[in-house]
């Protein structure tokens, strides 16, 4: 292979790299249960997750991608002992990435889809129940939602094709310096709007409402798996950046700063969303309904709204394109090392391959509507998002923690000396003890709460049929560590 490409700068990797890790439940998810559970009491607590959990697992994950200079593919090959076997985890990563992308680029459709309703004024002047026609009739046409996939696709595709520095860094730093300068002014236009102090209110002041209401414990596994998820960890999406940058400076600081770029643009989302339905009357719901039924009913009300919507829309559709570039260039990058192919070669096999994975997804809401493959309702894509979010992003977190701390792995030396070289801050020693026993404890309890949320409303015969495979999971993985251990100690 030819020599690593490196990121042309260091805004360029943090941009990427932040990228990557806004989602977009950072936009339909976050503002909502953060008024629903106390506001500003939340995000305290939110943050406090953010630092003890989000923070030393995406470190872990940068520096197995700078200490390989690998992707996931190749990292754990090249960073391992002699003898142990971690790099069969790889294909956590290598299928978490590629069914992540068969659901999130028709999702990444649905906004180029709206952002073009917004701009050509076809939503313009609706009533709430067409709008609702509107999300309904996009989702009943496979033919609509195949061409939007495809483009949104192709387009990704095509910047990853151009490389590292000329694709993805380039086309990244502009997009999400737009995307958070368009964030900052819709956030300012939604709190100037009238009665917007009621939703500011409802999204920041400090309340104990939420937290009597729903209870401590709730509140609190509420913030500590949104705090999970939120920077996209376990299937090393973010390792392969990690494996593009120079070791000029530490870890610790370059990851402080993709945490505080992801949390700037959830609290802003909240900003643009919230204030916004509290002027207009409507109430602020979590998922897709806020952003294709709830906002564009309030950007129909609101003064040059189809300017205000056309904002929106294209905001939230470089959201989605920034994690799906990034997603791409990891899948690539993997395809390389394990064929030895060129990244054109790649993007061209992988491009159509895409496509046609795609396909269940979309047509899982109209010609397979039938299908339910996880409950009564749900849905092919409610399938796909249970396999990464619930199971191989958990997993995957779990296993690249132990990787850097357990003696059968990297071990927390040499994962240190990573993580310290350069310049900037260190990451210090004193939490060799929280990481090796610790934070493995919290990932696993944020797994198995996550089977308990999804499966308790389906049934116990149900909930226990799936906390049993959730266990046979996890006692795989700490058997596989263990094993391997003991087999090292008897050679």
């Amino acid at each position: 292979m030819n020599e690593r490409e490196n990121f042309g700068s260091r805004l360029g990797f943090i941009l990427v790299s932040a990228g990557c890790a806004i989602g977009l439940g950072n936009v339909w998810k976050f503002p909502y249960i953060c008024g629903q559970y106390g506001g500003a009491t939340f995000i305290l607590i939110y943050l406090v997750f953010l630092a003890i959990i989000g923070l030393p697992i995406i470190i872990c994950e940068f520096s197995v991608g700078r200490g390989s200079r690998k992707s996931v593919a190749k990292s754990f090959d090249e960073l391992q002992p002699k003898g142990q076997k971690w790099h069969m985890f790889k294909w956590i990563g290598i299928l978490g990435s590629y069914i992540l992308m068969m659901f999130y680029t028709m999702v990444g459709g649905w906004m180029m889809y709206y952002a073009y309703n917004m701009m050509s004024g076809k939503l313009f002047g609706m009533s709430n129940m067409k709008i609702i026609g509107v999300f309904e009739k996009m989702l009943q046409s496979p033919g609509t939602l195949t061409f939007w996939m495809v483009v949104v696709t192709v387009l990704s595709f095509g910047c990853v094709a151009l490389g590292l520095q000329n694709g993805v860094e380039k086309v990244t730093k502009v997009m999400m310096s737009v995307l958070l300068v368009m964030m900052v002014v819709l956030a300012i236009n939604s709190v100037t709007l009238g009665n917007a102090g009621a939703g500011i209110k409802f999204y920041l002041v400090p309340s104990m409402a939420g937290i009597k209401q729903h209870g401590l414990g709730t509140v609190v596994f509420a913030a500590m798996t949104h705090a999970f998820f939120t920077l996209s960890v376990g299937i090393g999406s973010m390792s392969i950046f990690g494996s593009y940058l120079p070791k000029e400076r530490k870890l610790t600081g370059e990851a402080l700063s993709i945490v505080f770029v992801d949390t700037f643009v959830a609290l802003v989302a909240g900003l643009i969303i919230i204030p916004a339905c509290f002027a207009y009357g409507v109430q602020p719901d979590a998922g897709p309904s806020l952003l294709f039924i709830t906002l564009p009913n309030v950007f129909n009300h609101m003064g040059a709204g189809r300017i205000w919507g056309s904002l929106f829309f294209v905001f939230m559709t470089f959201a989605a394109m920034s994690t799906i570039i990034a997603v791409f260039e990891s899948i690539i990058a993997a395809c390389m090392e394990l064929t030895g192919k060129s990244r054109t070669q790649c993007v061209m096999v992988n491009a159509v391959a895409l496509i046609i994975l795609s396909m269940p997804c979309i047509l899982g809401y109209n010609i397979l509507g039938g299908i339910h493959p996880i409950g009564d309702g749900s849905t092919i894509m409610d399938l796909e998002d249970f396999l990464v979010s619930y199971n191989l992003l958990p997993l995957g977190s779990l296993i690249f923690v132990m990787f850097c701390t357990a003696k059968s792995g990297w071990g927390f030396d040499r994962f240190l000396e990573e993580v310290n070289t350069g310049t900037g801050m260190n990451f210090p020693r004193q939490v060799r003890g929280y990481m090796t026993y610790i934070l493995p404890i919290i990932v696993v309890v944020v797994y198995l709460k996550g089977y308990y949320d999804m499966f308790a409303p389906l049934g116990k015969s149900m909930l226990y049929f799936w906390m049993v495979v959730a266990f046979l999971f996890l006692a795989f993985v700490f058997w596989f560590s263990r094993n391997h251990v003991k087999n090292k100690e008897i050679a």
